[in-house]
């Protein structure tokens, strides 16, 4: 199996389930209540870690109580958290989570004082030991920074960056990847207001801005509840559906289990679209069930 480094956040995520969402001013009674942690790129490789895969993050941790739980969380999934830079006097990043039992969508509060991983630190990583990079898309300038050292240190080490939120400038990490896989959020508003109503047309044609700007690179979008949509150099648009559970019961980190379960499939040497069909399946299997431990991986993978 492969060795991939993760660069990104962790958080400690405290997640109430609720019944409904509750009105503003509105006292409520939670269901039941989870502590645990989360994060994009943590979340991606703890699923990657169960498919055999041999993983590493770089990221930044606090010294409190709640960054100790993280990293014991990591090293329980195998996760080598050698290249961490610990942040004296800080706090570990929460997200506050108010996960709906009826339907299964979650809102979230998120504080944040941690400073991010830096690209200092990064080009203090031997990188000849990997077969693949991935990262979260955030911390741009200094994101950029560490993939062209990559690229300089690595030319052929894959590197593949999610592009979830509009962040400033996040453009310029397009042309720094072979692999890059968008939010159905971040599509939508760059298409804007004319945007098309159907989902098929409106990734064919926010996939075909994006392989105009950086077209050496594999474009993926995943699109909720209608699938995945993917465009590779010089190919017609590809699409897998969704796999629906029996019953929504956790949304949380489908998205981490999507980017798992592509970057597997291409590791494994599929294409396009029985990668998409991967992904979309072991995201199916994510939102059937309470976080990522025992996520039936083999099956996902296997149908």
């Amino acid at each position: 199996m492969a060795n991939i480094l993760g660069v990104g956040i962790a958080t400690l995520d405290i997640i109430n389930h609720v019944a409904a969402w509750p009105a503003e001013d509105e006292e409520v009674r939670a269901l039941a209540q989870d502590i645990r942690r989360g994060g994009n790129v943590t979340n991606t490789l703890v699923v990657l870690s169960q498919l055999g895969h041999h993983c590493h993050w770089a990221g930044t941790l606090a010294d409190d109580a709640s960054s100790a739980t993280i990293r014991d969380d990591l090293v329980q999934y195998g996760i080598d958290t050698t290249h961490v830079q610990q942040i004296p006097g800080a706090h570990a990043p929460t997200s506050y989570i108010a996960l709906n039992a009826h339907n299964g969508s979650r809102t979230i509060i998120h504080y944040r004082d941690l400073p991010e991983y830096d690209a200092e630190a990064f080009r203090r990583i031997d990188l000849q030991q990997l077969d693949w990079l991935h990262a979260e898309g955030r911390n741009v300038e200094a994101l950029a920074e560490m993939l062209k050292h990559a690229r300089r240190q690595c030319p052929q080490l894959p590197l593949s960056v999610e592009i979830e939120k509009p962040r400033e400038h996040i453009e310029q990490l397009c042309g720094l990847a072979d692999l890059l896989i968008y939010s159905r959020h971040y599509a939508l508003h760059q298409l804007g207001a004319e945007a098309p109503a159907v989902p098929e047309t409106a990734a064919d044609t926010f996939l075909r801005q994006q392989r105009q700007r950086t077209p050496q690179a594999v474009h993926v979008c995943s699109w909720g509840e209608h699938g995945a949509y993917g465009l590779a150099p010089g190919g017609e648009l590809r699409h897998s559906p969704a796999f629906a559970p029996l019953k929504v019961i956790d949304t949380l980190g489908a998205g981490d289990a999507f980017n798992a379960g592509l970057i597997h499939a291409r590791l494994a040497g599929q294409g396009l679209v029985d990668s998409l069909h991967s992904a979309c399946r072991l995201a199916g299997d994510k939102v059937g069930q309470r976080g990522f431990h025992g996520l039936p991986t083999t099956q996902a993978l296997q149908d």
